[in-house]
């Protein structure tokens, strides 16, 4: 007879934490622009505003 098992793996510390990627971003927008409603945005979008970032930093 065959038997199927479901694992299942369950973080507690990370349901409502601000991920790297987002914190990253919000520090480097604040330092770019001042200014937290621009830095919120970029938080938001995170890893993506990193990669922006890299990719036009001078």
């Amino acid at each position: 007879m065959s038997e199927t098992r479901f694992y299942s793996m369950q973080s507690s510390g990370t349901k409502y934490t601000v991920g790297f990627g987002s914190a990253l971003a919000i520090a480097i927008s604040y330092t770019n622009n001042h200014s937290i409603i621009w830095a919120i945005i970029d938080g938001v979008l995170g890893w993506f505003y990193v990669a922006y970032f890299a990719l036009t930093a001078r």
